[in-house]
């Protein structure tokens, strides 16, 4: 229930006394209320999971039928400008993951230039989101702070001042202090009128990023923290609420147009039922996925990724009371066309300068596209050429002994596509396609396993249903699955097979597994506990090496993983 107002209070005082009541009077120090007065229009513009794309990805939007190259930080920040030229009422946010698992224009440099490029962009405030946390807090306090990084330094040659806007965590606390890590609201006035921001990420961040990323903090639930925060904002007379959340969800019907609703499901419906009705927006993020939904007379945003689409929304607010009297939204293309933002295109070409050479050089090639789209059974073509590769890369002797390998589906960020992205030609796979395709820098770490402590591996998929990843295989390893069967009983042992044979649950094997996955990530908490651990090179590495010298590669296409109907 929202809180009542002091002219609500004012009303309903006279509403039970028995005299009649005057209106107050206009101290001589505050200007008349117009009544006539129209009421407050803002826009609200905002996107989701940039994640360092502040270069155009590869890829298109579809609109209307035809495909559209779209997204881009310097022509995202030349459709914000524009907007804002027209319309001074006008903030800018987004829900997450503007950093990390970045492209090598921006990872090269620890994501200094999306920090950049977001402040010359003029971002108001953001979540915090999962990838945020990927090299620690430590350095994503200096990517609030500033400051050289404490090895590689300002490899520029500048120093770096850090953003200008803040990033908020209203449900990520600090253990030893109990007190929220960064703010967790934002609070944004036009003409009188207060908007108030609160922002957050997924209670379930620490299970799909590094242990070490998170060591030291909770991260609360998301309804609790929103609906315990709400109360704050109204009483500092705020009522227009806005979430920025990175949590969202996924059609399940098919998207037809970028504004689309499509039957939306996923952790984001439940949490936008059982928040305080005060919100009225949601800002979400973390699907990738794009669409306008009305929930509940609530509306709930998502803009996909990479800069691809920016959410323009509108608010007509009330100016007396501040309540949100109508709202709409729109997702709109930002297509490669046009003028570029200037001082964003500017910071483009100058880590462009130093990132070219090493992103456009030839690391091999693919005789086809491999894509990474998991089939029904689970598994994708990607999927099993990275198991393989980080086989080959640790099955010698000094370098693990390997016998299997297991790859998480979340760690493969891009496809290889048989299209040249640029000018080297089709077919062929430059240093930059394949740092897209693995840009977290884990390293591999090989373990022994027991035949039972794999068999629990595999059931540990299902341990959050509502995010069962299936794990990719390497050659010669194979399982079938059942969806319908008990938690602990979706994989029967007798169809885990290595070498064409079942598994013995008694003999050990020789396991690798990236350091994200080897120290529990994905909440795969059974990998810390393996034994003999080798480490080995980083995951980009063994991926280059494996492609270098080798002719055309194609896509493995002998079935690993099998869904039982």
């Amino acid at each position: 229930m929202r809180m009542l107002t002091k002219q609500r209070l004012s009303i309903l005082a006279c509403m039970g006394a028995l005299a009649a009541c005057s209106q107050p009077t206009t101290r001589a120090d505050e200007p008349p209320v117009d009544d006539a007065k129209p009421p407050l229009h803002v826009k609200v513009l905002a996107f989701n999971d940039l994640h360092g794309y502040i270069t155009g990805p590869s890829g298109s939007v579809m609109v209307q039928g035809a495909k559209v190259e779209a997204g881009g930080a310097d022509y995202l920040a030349a459709r914000v400008a524009a907007i804002r030229a027209t319309h001074a009422n006008t903030v800018v946010v987004t829900a997450g993951d503007m950093i990390g698992a970045s492209p090598l224009v921006s990872s090269l440099f620890h994501d200094e230039p999306t920090i950049e490029s977001l402040n010359a962009l003029g971002l108001d405030a953001t979540s915090v989101g999962n990838h945020e946390f990927d090299e620690g807090v430590d350095e994503l306090r200096r990517m609030i702070q500033g400051g050289c990084h404490p090895t590689d330094g300002c490899q520029d040659g500048d120093d770096f001042a850090g953003a200008t806007f803040p990033i908020l965590a209203a449900n990520v606390t600090v253990d030893a202090t109990g007190e929220t890590l960064f703010a967790g609201t934002f609070v944004k006035e036009f003409e009188g009128v207060k908007i108030g921001f609160i922002g957050l990420t997924l209670k379930g961040t620490p299970s799909i990023v590094s242990p070490a990323g998170v060591r030291g903090l909770s991260f609360k639930d998301e309804v609790e923290t929103i609906n315990a925060i709400v109360p704050t904002l109204q009483a500092q007379g705020i009522e227009t609420i806005v979430v920025l959340i990175h949590e969202g969800g996924a059609p399940t019907g098919p998207i037809n147009d970028v504004n689309d609703c499509a039957d939306v499901s996923g952790p984001i419906v439940a949490i936008v039922e059982n928040t305080n009705p005060a919100v009225d927006l949601f800002v979400t993020g973390h699907t990738h996925q794009p669409y306008i939904c009305d929930m509940g007379g609530r509306l709930v945003t998502s803009a996909q990724s990479y800069a691809r689409l920016l959410t323009e929304i509108d608010l007509q607010i009330d100016r007396k009371t501040g309540d949100v009297l109508n709202k709409k939204a729109t997702n709109l293309v930002i297509a490669r066309e046009g003028d570029a933002h200037p001082e964003v295109a500017q910071i483009v070409a100058k880590y462009s300068q130093f990132s070219d050479p090493l992103a456009n050089k030839k690391i091999g090639a693919v005789k086809q596209d491999i894509g990474r789209e998991p089939n029904e059974d689970g598994e994708s073509p990607l999927g099993r050429l990275i198991a393989d590769i980080q086989l080959e890369a640790t099955k010698g002797k000094e370098r693990g002994r390997a016998q299997i390998a297991f790859m998480n589906p979340g760690g493969i960020r891009a496809a290889l596509d048989f299209k040249a992205s640029g000018a080297e030609g089709d077919g062929i796979v430059t240093y930059a396609e394949a740092h897209a395709v693995q840009p977290f820098g884990n390293s591999l770490v090989t373990m022994t396993l027991t035949g039972q402590q794999i068999h629990d591996l595999l059931e540990a998929q299902w341990n959050n249903p509502d995010r069962v990843r299936l794990l990719q295989v390497s050659t010669g390893f194979s399982y079938s699955w059942s969806e319908k069967g008990p938690q602990g009983d979706h994989v029967d042992p007798k169809k885990i097979l290595f070498r064409g044979k079942p598994i013995d649950l008694a003999a050990q094997y020789r396991v690798t597994v990236n350091s994200f996955l080897a120290t529990g990530g994905d909440d795969f908490e059974l990998l810390p506990t393996g034994t003999d651990r080798i480490g080995g090179e980083i995951d980009l590495e063994a991926f280059l090496v494996y492609f270098n010298g080798r002719k055309p590669i194609a896509a493995p296409i002998d079935r690993r993983i099998r869904k039982l109907k």
